[in-house]
């Protein structure tokens, strides 16, 4: 049997939802019966994949894994700090996943970092990508005691520079949706091949860089994970897995790798169940010896990239325009009903921007007097974030300031 892989991964986020005066999340009405969202999608989704249950034909109970150690996943920093605080039984299920993952896929966790603030990157400027790579990275660095392989970029919102950022803090791969890869060919040969939305997801790509780095990537298998988002795939297990193998291509001789990614909150927010139906496919493929399931590190350190790809910049995997949906009134529409627009979204972006710019200079030139280097100062910030002790800010401050302060 030719050698064939499957890896789902699911990126598990929810946007802080903290009263910044409080530091807390008061009492949401709309999760009812539960004190908030947070609470309720954590009920829903990510407890029950931390244990979640097999059944037999009889709906007893066989066996009950932890899916986040046979899947690829990242977690937004702000949703792990929460989860730290309130819900200690999973997060600490998530840490040991990944240490559990490590053993069974030749030492590469399923882990991956995310940029931390959730920002769509291409639309930030070099230094604030930065930041949010490095502190994404410092995140992941402090809670799974290890440097990340990859990172989860936003939306997927791309573009060379984000790749640049990525690459030199380290980052080694990243995954994207198909219709991002403007051109690929075999490494070596002279010609590309361009046709949008046409590559061969089952295998790895090599992104060289202007900066003469490079970063791999993936892309993952559309259809299918518009199935699992929408179409409801998961409503039982067996068509899950049967999906997912039947996307092996039979012509194809190279090591293939089915892949797929959705929002984690698929499984079991989006889709009751869907944990228990992520479970069983995955149990069942393993079982069966059907395919090996494996997650992008294991996958990429046995299959090297042998082709290389180019980007269409300024992309995302949630819009259909570019990056429309961030800037300006792009045409995608929640069904606003006549005269409805979005022709607010281009001011305030400007906006924003602008007020970005004004920071900057006011911090860097207020900030000099105080810091060896504000920009360095505002990275290692993330030093304060995850530990406020006393020692923990007299520390950073030792470290960042200029002089006596």
């Amino acid at each position: 049997m030719r050698i064939r892989y499957i890896c789902i991964h699911g990126h598990f986020y929810q946007p802080p939802r903290e009263n910044p005066w409080l530091e807390a999340v008061e009492t949401q009405d709309s999760a009812t019966p539960y004190h908030d969202w947070n609470e309720r999608i954590t009920a829903e989704c990510y407890g029950p994949n931390a244990s979640s249950r097999i059944l037999d034909a009889r709906e007893r109970i066989v066996k009950i894994v932890n899916n986040y150690a046979a899947i690829s996943f990242n977690f937004g920093p702000t949703l792990l700090s929460w989860l730290e605080q309130r819900q200690p039984e999973t997060y600490a299920a998530i840490l040991d996943a990944d240490r559990v993952s490590r053993d069974r896929f030749g030492g590469h966790g399923s882990a991956i970092a995310q940029a931390y603030n959730h920002i769509i990157l291409p639309l930030a400027n070099a230094r604030d990508q930065r930041t949010q790579v490095r502190w994404g990275i410092r995140d992941f660095e402090k809670r799974f005691k290890r440097k990340p392989e990859a990172m989860w970029l936003p939306e997927t919102a791309v573009d060379v520079a984000s790749l640049e950022a990525l690459a030199a803090e380290g980052i080694a791969f990243t995954i994207l949706e198909p219709q991002q890869a403007r051109r690929w060919r075999a490494i070596g040969e002279d010609d590309w091949t361009e046709q949008t939305g046409a590559i061969d997801p089952t295998m790895p790509y090599r992104c060289n860089l202007p900066s003469g780095r490079s970063i791999d990537l993936f892309f993952y298998d559309g259809p299918i994970s518009r199935a699992v988002a929408f179409e409801r795939l998961l409503v039982r297990g067996e068509n899950l897995a049967h999906r997912l193998l039947g996307a092996f291509g039979e012509g194809r001789t190279h090591p293939q790798l089915v892949n797929i990614a959705t929002d984690g909150e698929t499984y079991g927010h989006h889709h009751f169940n869907g944990d228990m139906a992520l479970a069983y496919a995955l149990d069942y493929i393993n079982e069966q010896k059907l395919s090996r399931v494996a997650n992008y590190g294991q996958f990429l350190a046995d299959v090297p990239p042998a082709h290389e790809v180019e980007i269409v910049e300024r992309t995302a995997w949630s819009c259909g325009h570019g990056l429309g949906r961030w800037e300006r009134d792009c045409g995608c529409s929640t069904g606003g009903g006549d005269g409805w627009n979005q022709q607010w979204r281009t001011p305030l972006r400007d906006a924003l921007d602008w007020m970005r710019e004004e920071c900057i200079a006011i911090f860097e030139s207020r900030g000099a007097a105080m810091l060896r280097d504000p920009g360095e100062a505002r990275d290692d910030n993330m030093d304060v974030v995850l530990d406020r002790s006393d020692d923990g800010r007299a520390r950073s401050l030792a470290k960042i300031r200029r002089g006596h302060v």
